[in-house]
């Protein structure tokens, strides 16, 4: 199988809104079994993009650490991990 084509989509929110509708086609009881794995290949390959997309941009010192605080809150360790430095 070829691999889908995510070309037209250069930016993450352009990604992100992508695999909205993706996810909305695939909730649609009317869409084939064939087309739901076809559209998940393409949820994958632009998975892949978006995370190429982010190991690639230059954050600032302040958007690095606005993702730590967001990615320590989303993954429960924050307040914990934070705990811990001061003792």
């Amino acid at each position: 199988m070829a691999k889908p084509d995510t070309s037209a989509y250069k930016t993450f929110d352009q990604i992100t809104g992508r695999l909205d509708q993706i996810v909305d086609q695939v909730r649609d009881k009317d869409t084939s079994l064939e087309r739901s794995l076809d559209l998940f290949d393409e949820a994958i390959a632009l998975g892949s993009k978006a995370v190429d997309l982010v190991d690639s941009t230059d954050f600032s010192a302040e958007e690095r650490d606005k993702l730590r605080e967001v990615s320590g809150k989303s993954s429960g360790k924050g307040d914990s991990a934070q705990a811990g430095e001061g003792a």
